[in-house]
């Protein structure tokens, strides 16, 4: 299927966005944004939308000072009768976040919205407004639908290099105007310092903008929060954010590098004072919760979670997975029983029930790690495994009898058009997983397709297990470990829904948007 003409229903909208924005964003990307105190709040991180539904979607800011949150909507740019929504007073409690939850919105239509910030001592003093916007998801499945996917966010030391202006693979992927972009993991790196310079291969220098909480590891509430800002220094995101809503899981650098519940840091790792890792996770998932329109995380509570499912209209529903909080402990994963796995069993049982219940056409199931690749886990010495797969071809063992438990299920309650998701591995790549290849052979072909990363260090292709019977369709990778942005190896992922035929068809995207393959698939086919 070739590519269906971009509707442009962005296009106007792009230089008011990038005029407000220069309006009320850091001058410049070496320091954090300086307000002055005295002035009206001011919103300089921008703003973000997030799990947009047919009617309703969830909009996030961040004040600089204590401020009340005030959303107005429009179906115009005028703004002429706007809708007024009152939202959360902003303070020190969530690090000055807030997200607003708008509801009742007119389904598939694009909705022009505005971020104003007043001060709670005068409702009358507000700082400049600043504008995004999104469109609803449509009930009518002849309007299709676009998105993409990538993760992997200033990782290994590459943070924002302003030489290179930034983040640039934000501009590529906002140019292809999708309905959202799923952020699949590693938002952040947590426990990766940024300096102000690396070394490049070539002899050249990589440059980075530095800041005090990304100076070290993160442990304390205060650093982590300070991860999720140092990215919201960079123009190019904050541009996307206002054009682009979200749709955001996490994986394990929000936290720590192949974290586990209960893990204990070992005395030998000096980065760390705090080695209990749950102790760690907490304040990770509140920063997260902090920092991200996510509507199953309320802000500064402790309850709510990061799997759920997102109702896209006829064509697709994206079940995102949190593949981290309930999984066992990383080990050589070779156990012939495991109720646990890398999900949990409350998870697995909440996914099998949403499958079962989806009445649409794509099921596309958001995955944090692969299911075939083999991801090893070095980080206190011992051979263990991070995802699914452990490299044993055989029967299942470990945490891929709780994937054989999904794949019969599906097969069983014969679920058609399921496609797997992810990131994670740094590099791109497509796998289609056939029983007739498989030691387990009850289920129906599947494919996965990984993307990333975002901006961080290339690695070589991992590894294929060969339990689900998986053969690596396409793949683009470095053959040396950790290369830098200048080097390449960036990737994201686009998936577009055709409303007429309803065919998915799957583009793996170079960082400026050159698409390296695309597969196309039939609709409500059993396997294929």
């Amino acid at each position: 299927m070739s590519d269906r003409p971009f509707p442009g229903r962005r296009s106007v909208l792009r230089g008011s966005l990038a005029a407000s924005a220069a309006l009320t964003l850091p001058v410049g990307l070496g320091a954090a944004p300086a307000f002055a105190r005295s002035g009206r709040p001011e919103a300089g991180w921008g703003v973000q939308a997030g799990d947009v539904t047919t009617d309703s979607g969830l909009v996030w800011v961040r004040a600089d000072r204590p401020a009340r949150m005030i959303v107005e909507t429009s179906a115009t740019e005028s703004f002429r009768a706007p809708r007024r929504w009152q939202g959360p007073l902003l303070g020190a409690g969530t690090d000055f976040t807030g997200t607003t939850r708008l509801h009742g919105l007119p389904s598939g239509e694009q909705i022009h919205y505005r971020v104003l910030l007043a001060d709670p001592d005068d409702p009358r003093r507000t700082g400049e407004p600043v504008t995004g916007t999104f469109r609803t998801v449509s009930r009518r499945r002849r309007d299709g639908v676009r998105f993409l996917w990538s993760g992997d966010l200033a990782g290994q030391g590459w943070g924002i290099n302003p030489d290179r202006g930034g983040y640039r693979i934000y501009d590529a992927m906002a140019k292809l105007d999708p309905e959202f972009f799923l952020c699949s993991g590693d938002n952040i790196y947590a426990d990766g310092p940024i300096a102000a310079t690396q070394a490049l291969p070539d002899g050249g220098t990589w440059r980075n903008v530095t800041t005090e909480e990304k100076a070290k590891v993160a442990e304390t509430l205060a650093e982590f929060r300070g991860n999720f800002r140092y990215n919201l220094l960079d123009a190019n995101l904050r541009r996307f954010n206002a054009q682009v809503p979200s749709v955001i899981q996490w994986d394990d650098h929000e936290v720590r590098n192949n974290w586990y519940p209960g893990e204990v840091i070992a005395t030998t790792d000096t980065r760390y004072t705090e080695k209990s890792v749950d102790v760690l996770a907490a304040r990770a998932r509140r920063a997260f919760g902090e920092y991200f329109p996510i509507s199953t995380l309320r802000q500064g509570a402790k309850e709510g979670r990061v799997h759920r499912v997102l109702r896209q209209g006829p064509l697709l529903d994206v079940f995102v997975l949190d593949m981290r909080t309930y999984r066992n402990a990383n080990s050589p994963d070779d156990q012939t029983v495991d109720p646990q796995g890398i999900m949990g069993r409350e998870q697995l049982e909440w996914l099998k029930r949403e499958l079962s219940r989806s009445r649409a056409v794509w099921k596309v199931i958001a995955a944090d790690m692969p299911i075939g690749l083999v991801v090893p886990d070095t980080t206190e010495g011992r051979p263990n495994f991070e995802a699914v797969a452990q490299g044993d071809p055989g029967a299942p063992l470990g945490r891929e009898l709780q994937i054989a438990e999904l794949l019969r299920f599906v097969k069983h309650r014969r679920i058609t058009g399921t496609v797997w998701l992810t990131a994670d591995v740094h590099h791109t790549s497509a796998q289609h997983y056939q029983p007739s290849r498989a030691a387990f052979t009850d289920f129906e072909p599947f494919w996965e397709f990984v993307s990333g990363p975002l901006n961080a260090g290339a690695f070589p292709a991992s590894a294929l297990d060969g339990t689900f019977g998986p053969e690596r369709v396409f793949v683009k990778a470095p053959t040396a470990s950790n290369v830098s942005p200048a080097g390449g190896y960036q990737f994201f992922g686009e998936v577009d829904i055709d409303g007429d035929s309803g065919e998915l068809t799957v583009r793996l995207r170079e960082q400026d948007g050159t698409v390296l393959f695309t597969r196309s698939l039939r609709p409500g086919l059993v396997g294929q």
